[in-house]
């Protein structure tokens, strides 16, 4: 059974993807932390360096952005339909880049890997607009079908609608979700990209620069186009008023999934209920506990994300390899999932525990594949190496969830992270929400860090609907990260709503 369950929040969106009740996938949006990848933005050339074949445009955010030669000139639009690689520029070409571009010049850009660390967002002039079933390209004629549908008379029946509906300067590309749908909602999701543009081409000529002039990263929006399909059996929500407005936004698109929509009114927090928030926490542990006893230990680092796979407390019931076998078919299923859930990217090496069978080697391999396939991120997987290690990419979608959820640590130097305020905010929060089915009303007493202090005040907003009158406390000595709950006089500490 597949899953989508909604935990939204005036400072923080959650979205959880279960599959058989398990957690796999997990998006937050954070009210300072949003994702802006493939929003469209007017910005302008800040410098220019030909020996890069590259130039820094300023967006309006804390970074320049990074826009290279091949991301001005490569037609990815044809590169989809003729399924062929973008070819690569040689340093000669791409030094020709200040031909193309001047320095102080307007420029329409659109967000094609978001920023992390010291490093600016990357940026593409290949303007597009994404919907649920199509993907619409201005300034293009052409109409390009996902290669996953396979079908002739399907293919012939898409371009027949289409070429009816698509005005001549618009270039389309059908995702896989379209393949069987009515032309009433092709008709109706074109309809609707189209005006989008308009409007884009409106605010390129009215808004100001830098300024960002699409925003695609809304949630409910993000939610239709990408994740709310047919395959879904449901999509359990916790604000009636986004379920409401989720609902209107389906009609237009997809009407027939308005019926898997479910408003959570318990009384316990939604993600409590589904057993996600304990999952959460065990996202942030080095090791991994495996079904049968075994482990894997998964290290960050800026530059790569290194996977070790141990037996731990699993010695098996027949021989070692049979032991080996099975602690690395169930390393390479969980290594698959974590990879999904912590949104890990870059490049990343595997050390399984060694084998001597091929035959073994070949079947943990090919259960990692059939594992990665399941992802949405692309993803690479090399064959164990001279070294006995296997080697994979995945292509980054964001900034992961150990970037959304922490911030470097201010007394290591950055060698270490500590939780985010947003995120000690929101674990507070829910913690004050778990409080108020045991005090009954009674005035809680919160005792934070200054600094937390300091960011709550921020929010007017943010003990809207906390029932109990909450009392804050300062104590310098407490961790930023730590907070303590009391209630009644004389006060007694609340421990239950830690257990999640």
């Amino acid at each position: 059974m597949n899953e989508i369950i909604l935990n939204i929040h005036p400072l923080e969106k959650r979205l959880a993807i279960l599959e058989d009740s398990r957690l796999m996938e997990l998006f937050v949006e954070t009210q300072n932390k949003g994702t802006i990848i493939g929003n469209i933005y007017k910005g302008r050339v800040k410098d220019i360096l030909p020996g890069m074949g590259a130039a820094f445009i300023d967006i309006g955010l804390e970074r320049t952005a990074f826009l290279h030669y091949s991301d001005i000139v490569t037609d990815f639009f044809s590169l989809t339909e003729t399924n062929t690689q973008a070819r690569k520029y040689s340093d000669q070409e791409s030094k020709k880049i200040n031909q193309l571009l001047t320095k102080g010049q307007e420029i329409i850009v659109q967000i094609q890997k978001g920023p992390i660390n010291k490093k600016g967002a990357r940026l593409t002039c290949q303007i597009s607009v994404p919907g649920k079933y199509l993907v619409l390209f201005p300034n293009k004629s052409k109409i390009a079908i996902s290669r996953k549908i396979n079908a002739g008379s399907e293919k012939n029946r898409i371009k027949s609608i289409l070429n009816k509906v698509k005005d001549k300067n618009v270039g389309v590309i059908v995702r896989t979700d379209a393949e069987g749908i009515s032309e009433e909602d092709f008709i109706n999701e074109y309809e609707g990209l189209y005006k989008s543009w308009k409007l884009i081409e409106h605010k390129i000529n009215v808004e100001p620069t830098p300024s960002c002039i699409y925003d695609q990263n809304d949630m409910a929006s993000k939610l239709i186009r990408d994740f709310f399909n047919s395959q879904v059996d449901r999509l359990v929500v916790d604000d009636r008023e986004f379920m409401k407005r989720l609902i209107t936004e389906l009609k237009d698109v997809a009407p027939d999934l308005v019926s898997r929509i479910e408003y959570y009114d318990e009384d316990s927090p939604i993600f409590d209920a589904f057993g996600i928030e304990r999952e959460i926490q065990k996202i942030f542990h080095a090791h991994i506990p495996l079904p049968s006893g075994g482990n894997i230990a998964i290290e960050q680092t800026e530059a790569l994300v290194a996977v070790d796979v141990n037996t731990g407390s699993f010695t098996g019931h027949k021989d070692y390899e049979s032991t080996i076998r099975k602690t690395n078919i169930e390393a390479a299923v969980e290594l698959a999932r974590q990879l999904r859930l912590r949104d890990l990217s870059g490049m990343v090496i595997v050390d399984f525990i060694d084998m001597r069978s091929e035959a073994y080697k070949n079947e943990v391999f090919e259960i990692l594949k059939r594992e990665l396939r399941k992802d949405k991120a692309k993803s690479k997987a090399y064959f164990f190496g001279p070294l006995g290690l296997v080697e994979l990419t995945r292509k980054r979608t964001g900034p992961g969830l150990l970037n959304t959820y922490s911030e470097h640590c201010q007394c290591c130097n950055g060698t270490g992270r500590v939780l985010s305020r947003e995120a000690v905010a929101m674990k507070i929060h829910r913690s004050l929400e778990r409080a108020e089915y045991y005090v009954r009303n009674k005035p809680i007493t919160l005792v934070i860090h200054p600094l937390i202090k300091e960011y709550l005040q921020a929010f007017p907003d943010y003990f809207r609907g906390i029932k109990p009158r909450v009392i804050i406390e300062e104590d310098m000595d407490i961790n930023m990260d730590k907070y303590r709950i009391f209630y009644d006089d004389p006060k007694k500490e609340l421990t239950i709503v830690y257990s999640a």
